[in-house]
């Protein structure tokens, strides 16, 4: 589904000037992650992901005119190509956190986060530790983290860091719920990283996963309504009970 600059600024709030951005934008050359891919930004979480928290930044502080330099798309860029190969079997985590890290490494301003950042990626599985905005409860809400690289590049000023945190994981926790329950038949099959499967296929599990919902919402509510409204919606119209049955039945 291709998306205009206006569908990502009425149906989700996005800066128009950083929709444009993304919108316009060429798929880069040998880059795994928009392998086979016509065009930068696809409709779905997987792509979408990336001008909302763009936009997320900018609500939170960051300079528009740095979010939209090439050399910040081409650092998220060469990140996803990373994250794409670890997705690929085609280097493990720990290959992957260094490659990111490296590829930041010289565009940092946040030293103290990309320090706090390492360490966390260096210590599987991510798991959210005591007096750290870093992680969940759950390490697959956490496998896209690598992405949270970009904020220690943000120059140190009126940024709202903690915010911005704040906002990813609200995201990314709403979008990879969503993924999961697409692919849950297929993870369980293959073993894969599931969050209805850590939380557990029973009805502790089905509110444990309303509940991150709602957080969800909650915090895009104090960001950007527009996408908490969104977030609201889905979780009027979605049925997670009846999901969990047919999964069960499945099995």
């Amino acid at each position: 589904m291709f998306l205009t600059k206006d569908d990502l600024k009425l149906a989700y709030g996005i800066d128009l000037k950083i929709a444009e951005k993304f919108v316009d934008r060429k798929t880069p050359t040998n880059n795994l992650y928009w392998e086979n891919r016509t065009i930068y930004l696809p409709g779905a979480p997987g792509y979408l992901f990336m001008p909302l928290f763009f936009d997320i930044l900018y609500r939170c502080g960051a300079d528009k005119n740095l979010l939209l330099s090439d050399d910040f798309f081409l650092l998220s860029e060469s990140i996803l190509h990373s994250a794409a190969l670890h997705e690929h079997k085609k280097i493990d985590w720990l290959n992957h956190v260094n490659d990111a890290s490296s590829l930041i490494a010289s565009h940092v301003k946040r030293e103290k986060l990309f320090l706090e950042l390492k360490e966390y990626f260096n210590a599987p599985p991510l798991l959210k530790k005591i007096n750290s905005p870093l992680g969940t409860a759950y390490p697959s809400l956490s496998r896209g983290d690598t992405f949270l690289l970009l904020v220690s590049c943000i120059p140190v000023g009126d940024f709202d860091e903690g915010k911005a945190i704040k906002g990813w994981y609200a995201l990314m926790t709403y979008f990879l719920i969503l993924d999961d329950l697409a692919d849950i038949t297929e993870d369980l099959k293959n073993g894969e990283e599931n969050i209805l499967i850590e939380s557990g296929l029973n009805s502790k599990g089905i509110s444990i996963i309303s509940n991150m919902i709602d957080d969800s919402y909650l915090t895009m509510m104090l960001i950007n309504p527009v996408m908490a409204n969104r977030i609201d919606h889905k979780r009027e119209v979605m049925d997670l009970a009846k999901l969990l049955k047919s999964i069960i039945s499945d099995d």
